[in-house]
């Protein structure tokens, strides 16, 4: 049996079917008409596949290259496609880091590493409205550390700020995972306390005034630091502004009556 010739490449094949076309002795052959037609359509192809490359390669015109297989100008644009995905991956993957990045410190307060008060307003509108979708109770608190400018008076600016580090780390020991606190502004924190009575909400506070009760600053003569809590719960009907006015007089009743402690307003 004669085994059958494996198809030729691209070029040579059609060079096969030029020099057919140009047999004298075919012209008249009943095929040379679809033949011719056949050349016409590859030869087209392979032009307008070439347009696709040079556009894909960046506006640079390539030189025509007619020696190469059809298999090997798909491999190398297929080669072209992977590189661009590369790029476009690592692309957006930069864009996420920098909009996270961004997002953060938005979000977040320089120094301490706690949420700011811009964060903690809008999650405090969150939890508000969220206390009063589901009918739970909601504690919000304001915490001032006692006599801080003695701080930066006696051993700079600082101890100061090593201070307040330690004091927002004494907050994340006292508080719960789903509480949500942040530094105010200045030597101010906020506490915010979903789904908590007014109980369970002074335990949780104690709990952080006797964490920062226990730092102490500065070499030599070291002062030891306390702070005072003022703190209430969420009315129906009310704003940040209304619970946050209510909190701020608790925690003016908890400086004047001595300071180092915890004080509700109703």
């Amino acid at each position: 049996m004669t085994k059958t010739r494996p198809p030729q490449a691209g070029p040579e094949i059609l060079e096969q079917v030029q020099a057919l076309l140009e047999d004298p002795d075919l012209q008249g052959h009943p095929l040379h008409e679809a033949l011719a037609q056949l050349r016409d359509y590859a030869l087209a192809q392979d032009q307008r596949l070439e347009r696709l490359m040079r556009i894909s390669d960046g506006y640079h015109l390539l030189e025509r290259n007619h020696t190469q297989s059809l298999a090997d100008r798909c491999d190398r644009q297929l080669r072209r496609m992977h590189k661009l995905a590369r790029i476009s991956d690592q692309y957006q993957k930069n864009l996420w880091e920098v909009t996270e990045s961004l997002r953060e410190a938005a979000n977040q307060d320089p120094l301490t590493g706690l949420a700011n008060r811009r964060f903690l307003m809008e999650r405090l509108k969150d939890e508000i409205q969220r206390a009063e979708r589901k009918h739970t109770p909601l504690v919000l608190c304001l915490m001032d550390v006692d006599h801080f400018k003695r701080i930066n008076d006696r051993f700079g600016h600082e101890v100061g700020d090593t201070a307040l580090c330690e004091i927002a780390g004494a907050v994340r020991q006292g508080v719960r995972r789903y509480d949500v606190y942040g530094r105010w502004g200045g030597e101010e924190f906020l506490l915010v306390l979903p789904q908590t009575s007014l109980a369970e909400a002074e335990a949780v506070i104690d709990r952080v005034r006797q964490e920062v009760g226990g730092i102490t600053v500065g070499e030599g003569e070291s002062l030891s630091l306390s702070a005072s809590f003022g703190y209430t719960c969420l009315h129906s009907g009310e704003d940040p502004n209304d619970i946050l006015k209510r909190a701020d007089i608790a925690l003016f009743r908890a400086k004047e009556a001595g300071r180092n402690r915890v004080e509700q307003e109703a």
